[in-house]
């Protein structure tokens, strides 16, 4: 691509680099000239404007650009995105529902080292997604590249970007109560928001006393194609009331705490083929928690091991709680 400054005279056929003012209405950068734009532009007293002309090879930015939407997701159904149409270079990838971003980020940094001109930005890997919600934007900065860079930035990144949506259908939600305890009407409210904000419903929420015996009975009759467990008490321990629970069930657990803060005692299992969230007591707010990430995976089906909730750490400081000393070291 040629890239500079022409007489008005030799501009038909090139792209307006800048936009300019003309008789009271504006040019716009992008627009391919005209005889008829040059001749406004003598009549507004130009002389020469900033131009792009492609060169033999180019690709213009639009065509460019879906032609590179076209590559990361071949398939928009199947990806559970909303695919726009390309406009002065840039097209978006909208989630189609509710679901988490799932991202081949090797292929992606790959992407983004053909050209600079050939961009892509993304949400971070497994963003909870709303309906609607940009998953990602494809740029190409300048008015054209090279069609051969075009085709390299597709090859590296094919069906590097969707959507996984919720592969479960209902939660159940189990309280255990304890006398003085912090009320329950709040954290059920905040933890079915969670829920229904994935798509599913929350169908079942019983509240027990803070018991191992009485937990896990709860645990075998609650409905949900997952479980949850808020406790009075905080869980403290591996053998504390509720993964004992899950175990007496006939469950297991997996993994207890996390490196995200606040949402430290999360614990994570199952009871047969159903998945078991130990939620920490920061769930009781609909503030963002780790429990948020565990759940918004697990929901949508995608494997959490305790290798994964390790890797949370990096990036896992979500908020400083005002209410805890600083600094923190000077009491547990």
């Amino acid at each position: 691509m040629k890239f500079g400054t022409v007489p008005v005279d030799q501009a038909a056929g090139a792209i307006l680099a800048h936009s300019v003012q003309v008789a009271g209405m504006k040019l716009r950068k992008g627009i391919v000239l005209t005889t008829e734009h040059q001749e406004q532009l003598v009549s507004a007293g130009y002389s020469s404007v900033t131009v792009a002309r492609l060169e033999p090879g180019d690709c213009h930015e639009d065509k460019a650009a879906g032609m590179l939407a076209d590559a990361l997701v071949p398939n928009a159904a199947a990806a559970n995105l909303r695919v726009t149409q390309p406009f002065t270079g840039r097209v978006n990838l909208l989630a189609d529902g509710p679901g988490v971003a799932v991202l081949d980020i090797a292929a992606l940094e790959a992407f983004n080292l053909v050209n600079p001109m050939i961009t892509v930005a993304t949400v971070p890997q497994y963003q909870q997604m709303s309906a609607g919600g940009m998953v990602a934007t494809i740029k190409v900065i300048s008015y054209a590249v090279p069609g051969g860079d075009v085709l390299a930035a597709s090859r590296v990144a094919q069906n590097a970007i969707r959507l996984a949506t919720p592969a479960y259908r209902s939660a159940g939600l189990v309280v255990t109560d304890i006398p003085g305890g912090p009320p329950n009407e709040k954290g059920i409210a905040a933890i079915r928001g969670r829920v229904e904000a994935l798509g599913m419903e929350m169908n079942d929420v019983r509240i027990v006393p803070h018991r191992t015996d009485a937990l896990a009975i709860a645990l075998l009759e609650t409905q949900g194609d997952l479980v949850m467990i808020l406790t009075g008490s905080a869980t403290s321990d591996a053998m504390d009331v509720a993964p004992e629970a899950v175990r007496t069930a006939g469950g297991q657990v997996d993994r207890f705490g996390m490196p995200v803060d606040p949402g430290n005692l999360l614990f994570l299992g199952s009871l047969g083929p159903r998945p078991v969230i130990g939620l920490p007591g920061c769930a009781r707010s609909p503030a963002l928690n780790g429990a948020d990430w565990v759940l918004s995976r697990v929901a949508c089906g995608i494997e959490t091991t305790g290798a994964d909730i390790a890797a949370m750490g990096v990036g896992g400081l979500l908020k400083e709680i005002p209410t805890r000393p600083q600094p923190r070291a000077s009491r547990r």
